[in-house]
């Protein structure tokens, strides 16, 4: 089985050479991969379970980079067994060109396949092998075009923090103590005299006059009124002794006992 194509990644050729070297991003991109482990610089281990047609399998196998040319090109060679369902093994050429500020991935496959999975057709194989293929190059250009977003994954250097310098609290002896002012004690002191206003304030009149002062009326002579006559004097008299009606009654009580007496 042989297969061609290309395919554009959004991303710099440096950043797909990194990408294609690194077992975790294979991994994730690598449709049905269980495990991928790099065992050497060239080498690595994977676990792939995948189905052609009515026949599904995990497959083991061993992957070797060769022909290493960075950032350009390389060849990678593998073969995967799966038991009852056959094995497969084979390799690819493997090219970067720069494509403006993207990179054109172009791959040439040949491949071999053995047992049930023979059987099957080619027709059936081809296409399920085009299909993983896309798979990979659509999964592996998100993963690129991420890293690309990221500055080449490296992580961004964390901001950095100016120490905090603590500020000396005052003595004790520099802390003014506030003193109560009585009520009383406080004067508000006059405002300052506002100016007037020379673009509001209205023109002064001149001084006028001022006549002089009438002469004041002379004061008319005050006449005492006459002096009222005294009161009678009897009021006085009632005050030395009894009042007539009391002594001229005891007058005709003693009259009456000495009649009583003498006759």
């Amino acid at each position: 089985m042989e297969m061609t194509g290309e395919h554009r990644i959004a991303a710099p050729r440096s950043v797909v050479w990194e990408g294609l070297n690194d077992p975790e991003v294979l991994r994730r991109s690598i449709p049905g991969c269980d495990t991928l482990e790099k065992t050497s610089p060239t080498e690595m281990t994977a676990t792939v379970t995948a189905k052609v047609g009515p026949v599904k399998a995990s497959f083991g196998g061993q992957v070797t980079l060769s022909n290493l040319n960075p950032p350009e090109s390389y060849t990678i060679s593998g073969e995967g067994k799966g038991g009852a369902a056959g094995f497969a093994k084979g390799g690819a050429d493997v090219k970067l060109v720069e494509d403006g500020d993207g990179t054109l991935l172009q791959y040439a496959v040949k491949a071999n396949i053995g047992g049930k999975l023979a059987q099957l057709g080619a027709r059936l194989i081809d296409g399920t092998a085009k299909k993983m293929a896309d798979d990979f190059f659509t999964r592996f250009a998100a993963e690129m075009e991420q890293r690309a977003a990221a500055g080449g994954g490296a992580a961004a250097p964390a901001p950095s923090v100016e120490p905090v310098v603590p500020v000396p609290a005052p003595a004790a002896a520099e802390i003014p103590i506030p003193v109560p002012v009585p009520a009383e004690a406080v004067v508000t002191p006059p405002g300052p005299a506002e100016a007037p206003s020379h673009a509001t304030a209205e023109p002064i009149a001149a001084p006028q006059p001022v006549p002089a002062a009438a002469p004041a009326p002379k004061p008319e002579p005050v006449v005492a009124p006459p002096p009222r006559p005294a009161p009678p004097p009897v009021a006085e008299e009632r005050r030395g002794g009894l009042s007539p009606a009391v002594w001229i009654t005891a007058l005709v009580v003693i009259v009456l006992v000495l009649l009583y007496l003498y006759l």
